[in-house]
């Protein structure tokens, strides 16, 4: 009986040990997104850090089973993929409907839509292990009602009626660029993250684009370019 018992204690203290650090965790992340969220003009009811609170830890525990972004601290996920995808949220009006393409984790789209209610999107992931993860975050934040994820290449999906298309972590997105760019609508705003290089390829496709520099960050950008209308190749 005895070893049993200390057996069976061992296994609760490890597993009091994992909630323990799980809820350490995540109290380093909301404390993170409420001191930092000001420096990325972004503004957190108690409801969308919960939201987001529960979208970090669900991340984390999918993360141990499948690559959705690389290991790093609470604070850094806060500020790096958390507060830098809300940044997208003052280029989005009201009702904005979104697409994203490659979405991998969910980032930039699932945590706008867990902090804007109105936003509707199509997330677009190759991935059926990554489409899963996604369709499981969507439930588990409770915005799978303005959301949908379609487990495909993007070049294979029909075009949608959007007025907007982001791009985070597509591989090789670089390459895939013109291909993109070709697919989304005529008159769609495209919303890419990326490093500076990527304001070269944009202007070798014959488009402008604004390039706006994340807070804490010297080299990445989320780069704005307009209707494809107004931003015709230049010839």
């Amino acid at each position: 009986m005895g070893p049993r018992m200390s057996l069976a204690s061992h296994v609760v203290s490890q597993t009091d040990k994992a909630e323990m650090n799980t809820t350490t965790q995540t109290n380093k992340f909301r404390e993170t997104l409420a001191a930092e969220a000001s420096a990325y003009d972004v503004t957190l009811t108690l409801e969308a850090i919960a939201g987001l609170s529960r979208y970090y830890e669900l991340l984390s525990l999918w993360n141990s089973r499948i690559h959705l972004v690389a290991p790093c601290s609470a604070e850094e996920f806060a500020t790096r993929h958390v507060l830098e995808s809300l940044v997208l949220l003052k280029h989005l009006p009201l009702a904005a409907n979104i697409a994203e393409v490659g979405a991998g984790g969910g980032l930039p789209i699932v945590p706008c839509l867990i902090v804007r209610s109105d936003l509707r999107a199509i997330l677009i992931e190759s991935s059926q292990k990554k489409a899963v993860f996604l369709r499981e975050a969507l439930t588990h934040t409770g915005v799978s009602s303005r959301a949908s994820v379609i487990n495909e290449r993007f070049e294979n999906v029909a075009t949608p009626s959007i007025g907007f298309v982001t791009c985070r972590a597509l591989e090789r997105f670089e390459e895939l660029l013109p291909s993109l760019i070709a697919w989304a609508p005529v008159n769609s705003t495209l919303l890419f993250f990326g490093a500076k290089r990527l304001e070269t390829r944009i202007e070798a496709l014959g488009f402008t684009s604004t390039a706006q520099l994340m807070p804490r960050s010297k080299g990445r950008f989320l780069f704005i370019v307009g209707s494809r209308e107004e931003t015709k190749p230049i010839r």
